[in-house]
């Protein structure tokens, strides 16, 4: 029988090797998975939804979003957008999403007077303003209706809100009362008159926020009776 060289590894000592080196590479293959999978479960936990890019920027490989939708350990809620298989809806998870698909769109009318908690409106679709020449968010589960402004009927008056930790762009009150009599056409006149009343009586506008936003909505002449009714 022919004896092993000094110095040479014999093939049992190959084998061993190769089964130390496969036993490895499965052991630290198998933790990024792991890991992935569980830091998209604690991102998607901890607010309502979670976008596809969010989810790149933790290093989260697509293939392991996939794999979990398709697994319904997380949802897919609309387009590049995903929560917690487990976690209930939001109130506002319409409005979330849409903007975190949108991200120039901005929650105005009856959607922005739900938000300020004017009125008794609860609109089935997300109302938003987009730029002119943009278009809407394509492939949404999400009802939409969109109103496209320019100049300053669109970039005045945005403030952001954190919505069950989510930030979400809405007009203020007084820009968003503006614009129903701007868009009286589209919600009613009596939509802006119930909110003109209801958010003065709770003293959440003054005539000075009101005076300036129905200047730039170019809505004095519109608005003047009745805000002199309810100063005289």
């Amino acid at each position: 029988m022919q004896s092993a060289q000094p110095g040479r590894p014999t093939q049992d000592d190959r084998r061993v090797h190769y089964l130390h080196v496969s036993s490895a590479f499965c052991y630290h293959a198998g933790m990024p998975a792991q890991s992935h999978a569980a830091k998209l479960l604690r991102l998607a936990a901890k607010q309502p939804a979670v976008s596809a890019r969010e989810l790149s920027a933790a290093g989260i490989p697509a293939r392991t979003v996939s794999r979990m939708a398709a697994r319904g350990q997380v949802r897919r809620v609309g387009r590049g957008l995903y929560t917690g298989a487990e976690g209930s809806p939001s109130a506002h998870q319409s409005a979330i999403e849409v903007t975190r698909q949108a991200p120039k769109a901005v929650v105005c009318l009856l959607s922005a007077l739900e938000i300020h908690g004017i009125g008794v409106q609860a609109p089935f679709e997300v109302w938003i303003a987009l730029p002119a020449g943009t278009h809407a968010p394509k492939r949404t589960q999400t009802a939409l209706r969109v109103t496209r402004l320019s100049g300053a009927a669109f970039t005045e008056g945005i403030e952001t809100v954190v919505l069950d930790g989510a930030p979400v762009r809405v007009y203020n009150l007084a820009k968003t009362i503006t614009d129903c009599f701007k868009l009286r056409s589209k919600v009613g006149l009596d939509v802006a008159l119930e909110a003109l009343r209801d958010a003065w009586q709770q003293r959440k506008v003054t005539m000075d926020d009101l005076w300036r936003y129905a200047k730039v909505n170019r809505m004095t002449n519109v608005m003047r009776p009745y805000l002199e009714a309810m100063t005289g």
